[in-house]
């Protein structure tokens, strides 16, 4: 695990199930639909159990970029957070896109009073962002919205393997947050 303090705040970066973290809010990489799919959505879904499909479809979806929440059910965490990330394109509406996934739903965990929050590497699946790309819009979102007014204790990135986790790590140090092999 790798920790960096962000003004009052911690950022973690861990390699993990996203399903079986402690915090207080876990954040779904979600379709537009909200609906069970594949990667971490479906695992989301399984951990979670059918209530949480239940409550996903009287939300009537969401946008690319936005977040919606809900409760946890059968997860360890009070909360999920919905946000769909962008489809790659390689355009400049997408680092755009998947910045305001990230605000959106550190701002819905602080409105909810969520400490601490888990985030998957978002649209990095089967959306096709390239990790090291998105890992920096990631840190920078993420680091920016720390520096500012909230509540929020300690945001963790749960990576999906060690090859995105040497990525985000990659990240940190082009932005300067941590020096050498940090």
């Amino acid at each position: 695990m790798k920790e960096i303090q962000v003004n009052r705040s911690r950022l973690q970066f861990v390699v993990g199930d996203i399903t079986r973290q402690d915090t207080d809010a876990v954040v779904n990489a979600a379709n537009t639909q909200l609906a069970p799919g594949g990667g971490v959505a479906g695992a989301i879904h399984r951990a979670a159990g059918p209530k949480l499909w239940e409550e996903c479809r009287t939300l009537g979806g969401c946008a690319t970029g936005e977040a919606k929440i809900t409760r946890g059910y059968n997860l360890p965490n009070r909360y999920v957070i919905h946000t769909v990330g962008p489809v790659y394109r390689g355009s400049d509406n997408d680092p755009i896109l998947l910045k305001s996934c990230y605000v959106n739903s550190l701002r819905l965990a602080d409105e909810h009073g969520a400490r601490s929050v888990s985030f998957p590497a978002l649209s990095t699946g089967i959306f096709g962002y390239p990790v090291y790309e998105a890992a920096l819009v990631a840190i920078e979102a993420i680091a920016g919205y720390l520096e500012g007014p909230t509540s929020i204790e300690t945001v963790r990135m749960v990576l999906y393997d060690e090859s995105s986790y040497r990525e985000h790590l990659r990240a940190l140090r082009e932005l300067g947050l941590v020096s050498g092999e940090g």
